[in-house]
């Protein structure tokens, strides 16, 4: 089993690739490389590009946010503790998502309530 510093610095450069990435979806859809097409029928395809990037873009700061709090919760020496029931977080459910905040049964809980 890794040992919490591998995980610390496995989340920590994921955090950065994920910075990176929001950054360039930023750039992307501000246009700051690139201007809109002058091109109608273009300037909706690319509008349509734009949602996508929007998409990816929340879905990684949502991921940096777990990821944040996960290495809070390494700080803070509850790193293998459920963030709603306090038990212990299955160690193959870590291995497999590292910046979960929440056992097996807690987040299938939670999920069924979305």
């Amino acid at each position: 089993m890794s040992t919490l510093n591998d995980i610390k610095m496995q989340l920590t450069e994921r955090l950065k690739q994920l910075e990176s990435r929001v950054v360039a979806i930023n750039d992307d859809v501000s246009h700051k490389k690139q201007p809109l097409s002058s091109d109608w029928a273009e300037q909706a395809v690319e509008r349509e590009n734009e949602e996508v990037l929007e998409a990816l873009g929340n879905a990684s700061l949502d991921e940096i946010q777990n990821i944040k709090s996960s290495l809070q919760r390494i700080e803070k020496g509850t790193y293998y503790d459920c963030e709603s029931c306090g038990e212990a977080i299955n160690p193959e459910r870590l291995k497999l998502l590292a910046s979960t905040d929440f056992c097996t049964q807690c987040a299938e809980e939670a999920e069924s309530q979305r």
